[in-house]
């Protein structure tokens, strides 16, 4: 006997798959079970009406999912955090924060299809991939930016005067240490220059 299966079956066959079976299994067991139906005209003609409507589901939910990805083309998650003047992120950025920020600006996005590479400690740009469609993915630039940039950018450049106070001072204590070592010498030229002249004049 033919049926339609409700539900996938394994050696058998897949859900809305028509398929042969023995009489006893399919009606002691397939269809009482409600795991199948009897492939009839009236059991058929819903099978090809709900195909249809699947189809016409499946191709909307592509359609608007295209739609979706067609406009976040070009959109980009701007997220600031709280950071250390190292720039080392107070806890860390997650897909949710991306999602809420993309929200934000008018993009309903599925947060459980968002992923965020790795655990974002620091602050800079990455890439978060949002799976629209089985079939459509797009790539959303992410830029994370600390809310205290002034002071970090303070403490950079303090960091940085403090360095060149201390390779000014090393060079600086490097020079007089040149010019003693070379006042030195020129002390020893002139003894022994003086030393010899003696000798010279003492054999005379």
């Amino acid at each position: 006997m033919k049926i339609i299966l409700k539900e996938d079956i394994s050696n058998l066959g897949f859900k809305n798959d028509i398929v042969e079976v023995r009489p006893g299994y399919g009606r002691n067991f397939l269809i009482p079970q409600g795991k199948a139906v009897i492939a009839n005209e009236t059991s058929l003609k819903v099978l090809a009406e709900n195909m249809r409507q699947q189809e016409r589901k499946l191709a909307k939910e592509k359609a608007d999912a295209q739609a979706l990805a067609d406009k976040l083309e070009g959109a980009k998650a701007n997220l600031l955090v709280k950071t250390s003047n190292t720039g080392t992120i107070y806890g860390s950025v997650t897909a949710a924060m991306v999602a809420d920020n993309l929200e934000a600006q008018g993009f309903e996005v599925n947060r459980k299809m968002l992923q965020l590479q790795g655990g974002i400690k620091e602050i800079g740009e990455y890439v978060a991939k949002v799976r629209l469609h089985r079939d459509i993915t797009v790539e959303v630039p992410v830029i994370v930016e600390s809310e205290n940039a002034a002071e970090i950018a303070a403490a950079k450049a303090q960091a940085k005067a403090e360095e060149a106070a201390r390779q000014a001072e090393k060079e600086r204590k490097l020079a007089a240490e040149n010019a003693d070592a070379e006042a030195e010498g020129a002390e020893e030229v002139e003894g022994e220059e003086g030393a010899a002249e003696a000798s010279e004049n003492a054999e005379a």
